[in-house]
């Protein structure tokens, strides 16, 4: 199958490589910081129930509660939202949930650059590596927590799954932008046991959007910088309309930029976020949340190590045409277009017992292109050989085509739970999750034009088809069940919990490529998952937790269920694994405080991992298509310590440290399919030793800055550990100055954002092999090496936004 954007988000291998492997609990979020009253509690995320309430916050410990709207407007100092009131200058919110678990708000958020998306925004956090390709955060980035990547996640944005439900590509760049993102919270190791995910092994990351205004008003940002880097945001509150209790804001975002030192081509984005709240009574409320996302994006080319020694930076796609290049820059390009639509809502049914209910729809749909060259005659549909092909210019016997993966997605789904106060200590909660997808995907080839001018609208077609590698109808359907009860003892202080989910995945699909074995596809999933935690209060400011979770990953994409032919091959260029689902216990120990000076946070973990599963994609040979494989490369145990600290405002300035040490190793050998590689107690890939970020946040309301810098430890890149990826360092800095109201205009401002500072050049990501040199196998054969292809990091950027309230 050829990558898209979407399989982008995985990471990547070389064909080579294919052959030789074969909530937040509780946080509290900050407002838009355009009001002047105090607002109540508003339905922001939730897969459990409304914020502030005493039987919502005496649930699991596992278990995400919605997003608090405190009292913090009176507070703000920006029309940005910022309010200053959140330690390590909003890197460290209070946390209560008995688990790993940090976040960011407002007075974080708002000083970065004005496309950054949720992923990159949380790259400061404890034992979170993010491997960003440009540098103004809009193509998505690759995410590692644990030895654990992005896929391994469940995302929440406003209390639905919004990842790809096949791929689990999160695709956080197209979700809402950053002006209107309220809070992002990750839990590093541990999901909610209400969460709607059946693949969040490693954790899990939720995001809200802010809450529109009590007032009519709006924002707007203008922001330009370098690579003609351009963003135009624009916000309109309505304010409380009438005495409906209705209030809600609309906002539309376009952004730009040429991809400058990385080679020729560019980004374009067009971006309408809107969210509705409606309030009444006691803890009622309903919201409604709509996004539609337009891009395109000229793929960025992956390097070997060899590639990146000799290319640096400059390893990318062709930026002239010449007769039958296939690397030519117009001919990569990705598409991502996503519609989505969520509407969490929360009823006071009695004074003991409450209903939440989000159902949500989400549509995600391409075309990803990609340059090949295919056989003028001789060449191949599936397994059927073609004669001679009609169209197209034929340069050395081949024809110079755009290979074309139009996939349509659609993903409509319902989550729904209760919480039933059985007496004043004791709270028992259950609730059910029902998702159904279906997925088209029918590859063509279009003929490029002489020139490289453009490419005909009519795909090839043999014997009156069309001319294709993969014509996939896919199916899914996911039924999840959970009960939980939470007990309160010692006047609060003790809490214990647990609670039983039951996830059930059923997939099924066809293939309709002439001699595609098999024709129908399909996998069935049943897996038990308990999980327990306790919590104890030492004293108001200080807290111990321990918790136990189990978790489990269905096999990520389609590529796992069926076959992937090319038309320069005869067999298939990928064939289906019988593989068995990713499952996950985890244990951690920690110690948070939680203070008027500072907060700090500490814990132990460990995670046992049993048929982990490493999605690696590849170039066919000769081309620029990729395919993807999910392999399994058996168990895997990851331990370490991770911590992080952050002071409260003294002076203007708010310091924040967070680090990680991970011990991560493969428990088992790997089988090539020709022997066993000795793999076991090798040190995973993707499981940097050491990494740390340095924060330090200055406002005195009128003038501010932020500066933030992040080291990433070597990690390996291959199972045998014969080639790594060097460390790094990074550094970004931002300084503005805000002005008093002029005229309409409230609390403008100026921001200057520089990333990457020494415009360092460093791959800071990975795909991954088996190994990069030739190894003898347990049978006595050789294992052909096959080095991985690496993510170039993004180079320095400056941008410089202008935004003011209205």
């Amino acid at each position: 199958m050829r990558i898209s954007f979407r399989q982008l988000s995985l990471s990547c291998v070389a064909l080579t490589g294919l052959a030789a492997a074969a909530a937040h609990a509780q946080t509290k979020k900050t407002a838009t910081g355009q009001d002047r009253k105090t607002t109540a509690s508003a339905p922001a995320a939730r897969n459990g129930s409304s914020g502030g309430d005493d039987l919502s916050s005496s649930v699991l410990g596992q278990f995400t509660r919605s997003s608090e709207e405190i009292s913090v407007t009176n507070h703000a100092v920006a029309a940005t939202g910022i309010t200053n009131r959140t330690p390590g200058g909003g890197l460290m919110p209070p946390q209560s949930a008995p688990r790993s678990q940090s976040g960011i708000t407002r007075d974080f958020i708002a000083k970065q650059g004005p496309s950054s998306n949720i992923t990159s925004l949380i790259a400061d956090l404890p034992g979170v590596t993010v491997s960003s390709q440009d540098p103004f955060g809009t193509t998505g980035d690759h995410l590692q927590v644990r030895g654990l990547n992005e896929t391994q996640f469940g995302y929440l944005f406003e209390g639905a799954p919004l990842a790809d439900p096949i791929n689990y590509a999160p695709y956080t760049a197209t979700l809402v932008d950053t002006e209107n993102l309220g809070s992002v919270t990750i839990s590093q190791g541990a999901p909610d046991l209400n969460a709607p995910f059946y693949n969040a092994v490693g954790g899990q990351i939720t995001a809200s959007a802010i809450n529109p205004s009590h007032h009519m008003g709006g924002f707007a940002d203008l922001a330009g910088g370098s690579y003609s880097f351009n963003k135009e945001f624009l916000r309109f509150d309505t304010g409380d309309i009438g005495n409906s209790g209705v209030r809600g804001f609309l906002s539309f975002s376009h952004t730009g930029y040429d991809n400058g030192a990385r080679g020729p081509g560019g980004f374009m984005r067009y971006h309408l976020d809107t969210k509705f709240v409606k309030e009444w009574g006691d803890g009622n409320n309903i919201a409604a949340i709509f996004s539609y996302n337009r891009q395109e994006a000229t793929s960025w080319r992956a390097p070997t190590m060899a590639q990146w020694k000799q290319y640096g930076v400059g390893f990318s796609y062709d930026p002239n045409f010449t007769p039958g290049d296939a690397r030519y820059y117009k001919l990569a390009n990705q598409n991502l277009n996503q519609q989505l639509l969520v509407m969490p809502m929360n009823f006071t049914l009695t004074d003991r017992l409450k209903l939440h209910v989000t159902p949500y729809y989400v549509h995600q749909f391409g075309p990803s292109l990609g340059g090949e060259n295919i056989p003028a005659v001789g060449g191949y549909y599936g397994t059927q050989q073609y004669g001679q092909l009609s169209g197209g210019t034929v340069v050395n016997g081949s024809i110079l085509t755009v290979g074309r993966d139009p996939w349509n997605q659609k993903t409509g789904g319902l989550n729904m739970s209760a919480d039933w106060r059985i007496s004043k200590s004791n709270t028992f909660s259950f609730g059910w999750w029902y998702a159904y997808t279906t997925h088209e995907e029918l590859s063509d080839f279009l003929p490029v034009n002489a020139d490289g001018s453009g490419w005909s609208g009519t795909p090839i077609r043999v014997n009156g088809h069309i001319l294709s590698g993969y014509d996939l109808n896919f199916m899914q359907q996911v039924n999840t069940l959970f009960i939980a009860d939470t007990q309160r003892l010692l006047n609060d202080r003790l809490t214990l919990s647990a609670g039983f989910r039951v996830a059930m995945v059923s997939r099924q699909g066809t293939n309709l490529i002439p001699g595609a074995d098999p024709y129908k596809m399909q996998g069935n999933y049943f897996e038990p998952l308990p999980q327990f935690s306790a919590s104890y209060k030492i004293t108001p400011h200080d807290q111990i937790f321990l918790n136990g979770t189990t978790a489990f990953r269905a096999p990520a994409s389609v590529e796992a269920y069926s076959q992937i032919f090319d038309p320069n091959s005869s067999h298939a260029v990928m064939q289906p694994q019988t593989l068995k689902p990713e499952y996950s216990i985890s244990e951690e120990i920690g110690y948070r405080h939680q203070g008027s000076l500072y907060n700090f946070s500490m814990s132990l973990f460990n995670i046992n991992m049993t048929n982990h599963q490493v999605t690696s994609t590849g170039y066919i040979p000769g081309t620029n298509q990729m395919v993807a494989s999910p392999i399994n490369i058996g168990g895997q145990t990851s331990r370490g310590v991770q911590a992080e600290v952050g002071l409260a405002r003294w002076h203007h300035f708010s310091p924040y440290v967070s680090g990680q040490f991970l011990h991560s190793t493969f428990d088992n050998d790997f089988n090539t399919g020709m022997g066993s590689l000795p793999t076991a107690g090798k040190v995973a890939v993707a499981a940097p030793k050491f990494t740390g970020a340095i924060g330090l946040n200055y406002d005195d309301g009128t003038f501010f800055g932020n500066f933030d810098l992040r080291y990433v430890d070597t990690q390996y890149t291959t199972f045998m550990n014969d080639e790594k990826m060097p460390s790094y360092i990074t550094s970004n800095l931002a300084l503005g100055y805000r002005m008093k109201g002029i005229g309409p205009m409230k609390h403008p401002q100026i921001q200057l954002n520089l990333t990457n500072l020494g415009d360092n050049h460093y791959v800071s990501g990975s795909s991954y092999t088996a190994n990069a040199h030739p190894h003898v196998t347990s049978t006595g054969q050789i294992a052909t090496g096959g080095g991985p292809v690496y993510y170039v990091g993004g180079v320095f950027a400056a941008v410089v936004s202008l935004s003011t309230g209205f």
